[in-house]
């Protein structure tokens, strides 16, 4: 040790300070800022120390190397973090390198753990070209020159600071080899402060005792292809809120929206980005804590609380997962140590031109670490059931959204991005290794395979939202029905791929902002045929082959478009229309629910068949859903004109006595009742090609349903 030294440690710029602290040979070395005096206690006995440079740097001598001490300044004694060894292993190291440690989140970030007997946490950090990484907190006066961190293999700075419990506020102080300082939060952090404060704190990976035993266990034995699955999307900071506009809590919400989730009929929550976020208006969609759930709610305990009364009460929990791009947050991932970690150096590769976002450099082992090790984070450490994937398409190509040369091509000149595939069939992998687990992507393209197994060359997603339908019968149902007639095709269209993938249907958060207009807003004509039309998509919508998805205050007919920084507007159920319509979404769920037909066989032609879709001139479709027992079916007949047609003829599978199980029309709905009353006799006449039909009545904008008396529940 020489003078030079002990100014490098004093002047924060030290790169290897546990070469210089601690105990070494006959001395222990001490560095305490602003402190005046200070001794060593070995064995009870206090040594006194030489401060042998102003700011704070002491020594004492020693006559043999104790295996423990503890400094003592003033009346306070505290253990010094610098006679500690490293405490992770070489192999972690190793993994966290090779990009095969799919638990590093128990590796890295800050870990209440014990060494030598003494309570403490462990921090660790990737920074690989950093020239110093020293941990500031409430503990230390927020000073980077008081615990500068060792540097290991593989670039991961460490250091266990003795003492510190559950609850301190910490960052990293980032000394970048331009020779600027930068204050970042932990990316593994557990747990962060309430916005717009950024630091992270310091939190048990878990302390949660679990509830939802025998929902865990008989997931695993669920297809869900093969079951009914109902969604309803949820941001948590706009579905409902206290007084004066202040957040509802994961507890409070865990009654409140569990219980009317349930009640409706949903089988599926999926929310959108629950992940720590500085910036509201993103929705949750630009994160700066992975492993962080928003503090704005709550603790990380409080959210498995949440998820824990979803279970109890039968409802999955499905996450909005952003593995496409991060922000530019100065706190953040964004050039964690002066270069570009996580993201590109190159600007063509590293950037999201629309979003002012970044792009993970998948094709670094780090990255792919700290992406694949978050999603199963979120499964295992808070039993989430599945992680909704945004933004795959941007993932997918490097040209997205970006001029002529403003891409890199891979290396075999193509458009695909072979790193982001690779990790994208790699989480599936993964995620599919927890029973019951799904993953689906929102995917926008035509990429062959999105739900396909890896192993079969696909992409390896359970399901795939079905872009194409939603905007195909959006645009359809905006028509006024006079034009409908000229636009047939867009309802027959997507049962040209309706089986190419395991889809789901979306009507989301996006399609009701940005002057897109709500659900319901639209809809054309006044407010019955709005209402109407809205009960005729939605039918539809759950009778076409494919999951379903359901934004919220779409159940019950919000009228202007959804404003994050506000409630949904309850206060429009005082009306009857729109808690009519929320009782049509509960039946509606129920029904879906209860009718194997309608789930059973979501991705084979043999679960569909037309009856007819010529009838163009009255906007008039009718098919049959089949459950696997094909003697087990429905008869769906929708008309899409506010003109009722009395004497309808169509077609179905046998002679017999049907039952009319749904009416859109009903006035329980806010309906005309026009009907069949309740049931409706097929002849052994022939039409459209089958061996019998039968006459119905098909009301204004409205869709019935009929089951075989023989097999009607």
């Amino acid at each position: 040790m020489n003078a030079e030294e002990i100014q490098a440690i004093v002047e924060g710029r030290h790169r290897d300070p546990f070469a210089v602290l601690g105990p070494h040979d006959n001395e222990i070395r001490a560095w305490l800022p602003h402190t005046l005096e200070a001794s060593v206690v070995i064995d009870g006995e206090a040594i006194a120390m030489e401060r042998i440079h102003a700011a704070g740097f002491f020594v004492a001598r020693v006559a043999a190397w104790p295996e423990q001490y503890r400094l003592r300044s003033g009346t306070y004694d505290f253990d010094d973090p610098y006679r500690f060894p490293p405490l992770l292993t070489s192999f972690e190291l190793y993994l966290h390198g090779e990009g095969t440690n799919y638990e590093s989140y128990r590796t890295l970030g800050a870990q209440l753990t014990a060494a030598e007997g003494v309570d403490g946490v462990r921090f660790a950090v990737w920074a690989p070209n950093a020239e110093l990484v020293s941990i500031i907190g409430d503990f230390n006066g927020w000073n980077r020159t008081f615990h500068p961190m060792r540097l290991r293999e593989g670039g991961i700075w460490e250091i266990f600071i003795p003492g510190l419990a559950a609850g301190a506020n910490y960052k990293y102080a980032v000394l970048s080899k331009f020779g600027n300082v930068q204050e970042k939060s932990d990316p593994y952090g557990f747990f962060a402060e309430v916005p717009p404060k950024t630091a992270s704190v310091v939190w048990p990976l878990t302390n949660y005792t679990w509830s939802d035993d025998a929902w865990m266990e008989s997931r695993g034995g669920r297809d869900w292809l093969r079951e009914p699955v109902s969604i309803y999307e949820v941001h948590l900071g706009s579905w409902m809120r206290g007084p004066n506009n202040t957040f509802l809590t994961y507890r409070e919400m865990a009654l409140s929206l569990v219980e009317y989730a349930k009640r409706l009929g949903y089988t599926h929550l999926e929310l959108m980005p629950v992940m720590e976020h500085p910036f509201a208006g993103s929705w949750g969609y630009q994160v700066t804590g992975y492993y962080a759930p928003t503090s704005r709610f709550g603790s990380p305990e409080d959210f498995r609380y949440f998820v824990d009364q979803c279970h109890q009460a039968g409802l999955g929990v499905i996450l909005d997962w952003v593995p496409a791009h991060f922000p530019r947050d100065a706190h953040a991932l964004y050039r964690f140590d002066g270069t570009a970690c996580y993201e590109h150096e190159d600007p063509r590769q590293g950037e999201h031109r629309d979003w002012g976002t970044l792009i993970f450099n998948y094709g670094r082992n780090e990255v792919r670490t700290f992406l694949l090790s978050n999603a199963l984070y979120w499964l295992r450490e808070f039993h989430i059931d599945g992680l909704r994937v945004d933004a795959v398409a941007s993932m997918l190509y490097l040209d997205y959204s970006r001029d002529p040369g403003d891409w890199v091509p891979n290396k075999y000149g193509g458009r695909e991005n072979l790193d982001a595939i690779d990790f994208i069939r790699r989480f599936n992998e993964l995620v599919h290794t927890e029973p019951g687990a799904l993953s689906i992507a929102e995917e926008s393209t035509s990429w062959s395979g999105v739900s396909r197994p890896t192993y079969a060359n696909g992409l390896g997603f359970t399901m795939k939202w079905n872009m194409g339908w939603m905007h195909d019968m959006l645009d359809y149902f905006a028509m006024d029905p006079v034009f409908r007639k000229f636009h047939q095709q867009n309802i027959t269209f997507s049962m040209l791929y309706a089986f190419s993938e395991n889809f789901v249907l979306p009507v989301s958060h996006d399609e009701v902002v940005h002057l897109k207009r709500s659900l319901l807003g639209k809809m054309p004509g006044d407010e019955w045929r709005r209402f109407a039309n809205a009960r005729a998509f939605l039918s539809y919508m759950y009778g076409h082959p494919g999951k379903k998805l359901l934004f919220m205050g779409s159940e019950f007919g919000q009228t202007e478009e959804w404003n994050h920084d506000v409630s949904l507007p309850w206060h429009l159920l005082q009306w009857p229309v729109h808690y009519k319509l929320q009782i049509f979404v509960k039946e509606l769920n129920w029904l879906y629910r209860r009718e194997p037909a309608l789930y059973e066989v979501d991705d084979s032609y043999s679960g569909f068949e037309w009856i007819d879709f010529r009838d163009a001139e009255s906007s008039i479709i009718s098919f049959v859903r089949y459950a696997k027992d094909r003697e087990d079916f429905l008869v769906f007949a929708c008309n899409f004109t506010p003109v009722p047609r009395a004497g309808y003829r169509i077609g179905v599978p046998r002679a017999g006595s049907y039952q009319e199980i749904f009416n859109t029309d009903a006035e329980m709905f806010g309906g005309s009742n026009l009907g069949n009353a309740g049931a409706s006799l097929a002849e052994e006449i022939s039409e459209h090609g089958r061996p019998a039909s039968m006459k119905i009545t098909l009301p204004p904008l409205g869709v019935v349903v009929f089951k075989p008396a023989a097999v009607a529940r």
